[in-house]
């Protein structure tokens, strides 16, 4: 496995949406697929909320990124962009947190929540810094 830094230290919450309002989509949804890869990967969120809701037709028969998106077909859609799934750092005597993952631009699996991370801060609609994380997907290097 390559070379990873991690940061080990309180990072902060940054409200960002992706790109979510001004691609005209109004409400609340259980995007954060979408909004993790738009912000994460840096590409327009209609595009990506596109890309995920065909993967998982795919998988589903249903046509929509805004009710989940299971690992496995995160991981395929992901994969075609060069990101790879890594799993969480070990860490003795408690779970791993947002604070704990690699430095640069990842998508962090957390229970039922995906959320970007940029340098160990949470990009997201909301702060989930209470969420443990299971494992994240970050550019292959």
């Amino acid at each position: 496995m390559n070379q990873l830094s991690y940061n080990y230290k309180q990072a902060t919450y940054t409200f960002n949406d992706g790109g979510r309002q001004n691609a005209g989509f109004k409400g609340s949804a259980g995007d954060c697929a979408a909004r993790a890869m738009a912000i994460a990967l840096k590409k327009d969120y209609k595009e990506c909320y596109d890309e995920l809701a065909e993967a998982h037709k795919q998988k589903t028969g249903k046509k929509t990124a805004r009710q989940g998106i299971y690992k496995d077909t995160m991981t395929k859609v992901l994969a075609r962009h060069g990101w790879t799934w890594h799993s969480a750092p070990k860490i003795k005597g408690r779970k791993a947190r947002h604070y704990d993952m690699p430095n640069g631009r990842i998508i962090a699996r957390m229970a039922r929540h995906y959320s970007a991370i940029i340098d160990g801060s949470i990009h997201d609609t909301w702060d989930c810094s209470n969420k443990m994380v299971y494992g994240f997907w970050g550019p292959a290097q």
